[in-house]
C-alpha cells in the first residue's frame, strides 16, 4: 500500500494546474504512437508485405517495450538532474528520436524504388524498431511520475486523465490521413509507395510530439530527492541500487495477478492494429489488393473508426475518474465484455454501420484497460523502486503481444486466411481478461 499515508510525510493534494500539466503533455506522444500503430498495417502492406508476414513487424514494438522500459524504470530511479528533473532527461531524449523516425517511416518507399521491396521492408522494420523504442522511451517519464507526485486519493484522476489526453491524441491521429485527404492531398500511390495524405500526417505528428515534449519538461516540477525521500520513505537513497532479483521479491501479489489479466489483454489487442485495415477492406469493400483505391479507402476508413474509438474513450475516461475500489472491477469486467463483442462484431459486420457500433464499444474497452490496471498496480506500491516495477510490468504487456504477432504466422492460415476471423480469436481472449480480474484484489 503507498506509504504516503503510512510511514512518510503525505503527499500533498496536486491542484487541478499541476494534474493539468503532468497528463497533457501525453497528448502529443500519443499522436506520435498511434500515428505508427494505426497505419502500421497499411504501410506494410502498401510497400510490399506479406499479409501472413504481418505478425514479425508487429514483434517489434512489444520487444521494445520489454527491453526498453524497465531500464528507463530503473536508471531514473536515481537520477537527478537540477535542470531537467528525474524523469524529463528521458522524455527528452525519447521524444527527440521519436521526431527524427517519424520523418523517416513513411518515406520507406524510396527505398523500394532504388532497392527493390525488400530493401523497403528492412528499412521500415529498422525504423519502426527504433520508433518503438523511442516511443517506450518518451511514455515512460508519464507513468512514473504518477506514483512519484500523486497520493492514493488522486492516482485514479491522474491515470484517467493522462489516457483522456492519450485518446484525444490518438483521436486526432486517427482521423488526421482522413481528414487530408478529404482537403484534396492524394490518398493513393504508385505500387510500393505511401500514399501523400499518410506522409503529411506522420510530419504533423512529429510537430505535435516536439512541442508537447517542451511544454512538459518546462512545466512540470518534479520533487528534488530530499522532498522525494520524506514522501518515500521505502526507496533507497541515491546510489544504493537493488538488484533485479530483489525488486522481484519485493512485488506484491498484485503485480502477479494483474500480469495475467493484461497477458489475456495484449493477446487481444496487436490483432487490432495488425488486421483491421484488411479486415475492413475485406468484409466491406470486398478487396484484398493493398495497391486498390478501395483498399486505401478501407485504411482511411479504419482511421476514421479508431478516432471514434478514441473519442468513446475520453468521454467514458471522464467517467472512470470518479470509480472507486468497489467499482473498478466490476466496471472493468464490463468494459470487456462489451470489448469482446465489438471484436465480434468486427469478425462478421458487412457494412459502415456495424464498423461504428464495434469500435464504440471497443472504445469503452481501450479506456478500461489503460487506466484500471494501472490505477490498482499504483496504489499497491510502497515507494520503493516504483520506475523500474512499473517498466517490469510492462513485460506483462509485451510478452502477450510477441506471443500473439508469432502465433498469427499459423493462425491465419488456421482461420482460412481471413483477417477478420482473427477477431474471433480476440473476443476469446477478452472474455478471459474480463473474469480474469477476479482474482486480483484492489488494494485501495
Amino acid at each position: 500500500m503507498r506509504t504516503d499515508n503510512l510511514q512518510g510525510q503525505a503527499l500533498p493534494t496536486l491542484s487541478r494546474m499541476q494534474v493539468f500539466v503532468m497528463t497533457f503533455g501525453y497528448f502529443g506522444t500519443q499522436v506520435a504512437f498511434s500515428m505508427q500503430t494505426g497505419s502500421m498495417g497499411r504501410i506494410f502492406q502498401t510497400i510490399g508485405a506479406n499479409p501472413e508476414n504481418l505478425g514479425f513487424f508487429f514483434i517489434l514494438p512489444p520487444l521494445a517495450g520489454m527491453v526498453t522500459q524497465p531500464l528507463i524504470g530503473y536508471f531514473s530511479d536515481k537520477t537527478w538532474s537540477p535542470r531537467f528533473g528525474r524523469r524529463m532527461p528521458y522524455l527528452i531524449g525519447g521524444a527527440t528520436v521519436s521526431c527524427l523516425v517519424m520523418v523517416l517511416l513513411p518515406n520507406a518507399g524510396y527505398f523500394g524504388r532504388q532497392f527493390g521491396h525488400l530493401a523497403a521492408l528492412l528499412f521500415a522494420a529498422l525504423i519502426v524498431l527504433i520508433m518503438d523504442l523511442a516511443a517506450n522511451v518518451s511514455q515512460q517519464p508519464f507513468k512514473m511520475i504518477i506514483p512519484d507526485m500523486a497520493n492514493a486519493r488522486q492516482t485514479n484522476t491522474l491515470w484517467t486523465m493522462q489516457n483522456v489526453w492519450g485518446n484525444l491524441g490518438s483521436l486526432i491521429a486517427f482521423a488526421c490521413p482522413f481528414f487530408l485527404t478529404a482537403l484534396g492531398l492524394a490518398n493513393t500511390a504508385a505500387r510500393g509507395e505511401v500514399p501523400l495524405s499518410v506522409k503529411v500526417a506522420f510530419y504533423l505528428a512529429a510537430a505535435v510530439l516536439a512541442i508537447a515534449t517542451l511544454f512538459t519538461v518546462r512545466k512540470v516540477k518534479e520533487y528534488p530527492p530530499d522532498l522525494m525521500a520524506q514522501y518515500h520513505p521505502a526507496a533507497k537513497p541515491r546510489g544504493q541500487r537493488a538488484s533485479l532479483g530483489q525488486v522481484i521479491k519485493t512485488a506484491p501479489k498484485v503485480f502477479w495477478t494483474l500480469g495475467l489479466v493484461e497477458f489475456f489483454v495484449w493477446l487481444a489487442v496487436p490483432y487490432l492494429w495488425t488486421f483491421s485495415t484488411g479486415a475492413l477492406a475485406e468484409k466491406i469493400w470486398h478487396c484484398t489488393d493493398p495497391a486498390a483505391a478501395d483498399f486505401q479507402a478501407a485504411g482511411n476508413w479504419f482511421g476514421l473508426v479508431q478516432a471514434l474509438y478514441a473519442a468513446v474513450a475520453i468521454l467514458v475516461g471522464l467517467a472512470f475518474t470518479k470509480l472507486t475500489r468497489r467499482t473498478r472491477r466490476p466496471a472493468f469486467t464490463l468494459s470487456l465484455l462489451l470489448g469482446a463483442l465489438g471484436f465480434y462484431l468486427l469478425a462478421t459486420g458487412t457494412s459502415k454501420l456495424t464498423s461504428l457500433l464495434a469500435f464504440t464499444l471497443l472504445g469503452v474497452a481501450w479506456i478500461a484497460v489503460i487506466s484500471i490496471p494501472f490505477t490498482i498496480l499504483t496504489n499497491a506500491l510502497t515507494g520503493a523502486h516504483d520506475g523500474i516495477m512499473l517498466g517490469l510490468f510492462n513485460c506483462f504487456i509485451c510478452l502477450p503481444q510477441m506471443l500473439s504477432s508469432a502465433l498469427a504466422f499459423l493462425l491465419l492460415p488456421a482461420m482460412g486466411h481471413s483477417m477478420a476471423a482473427m477477431f474471433y480469436l480476440a473476443a476469446g481472449s477478452f472474455l478471459l481478461a474480463a473474469g480474469s480480474i477476479w482474482l486480483v484484489k484492489d488494494p485501495l
